[in-house]
């Protein structure tokens, strides 16, 4: 059995990780790349400004939750099937 605690944090830096590359990627794009983008952040994480300090720190903490409940489940899925003797 895996562990919950250890499962969802490795989870949530992940995703924040991925999170920031991204932010960090679309700071560097130009053109009709750049416009995408930008377009994609903003259906991703309502309310997101690009630009914005809160709007970041924002896009964080909800992605932190999204993964938080993500990684649970599939701990709990992964866990709950086991066959136990």
């Amino acid at each position: 059995m895996r562990s919950y605690k250890s499962y969802i944090l490795k989870f949530i830096l992940g995703t924040e990780i991925f999170y920031f590359l991204c932010l960090v990627y679309g700071k560097f794009l130009s053109g009709s790349a750049a416009e995408l983008h930008r377009e994609l952040f903003a259906v991703a994480v309502p309310g997101f400004v690009w630009g914005s300090v809160s709007s970041i720190v924002w896009g964080a903490v909800l992605w932190g939750i999204f993964a938080g409940f993500f990684a649970w489940f599939i701990n709990w899925m992964h866990n709950s099937s086991l066959i136990r003797k």
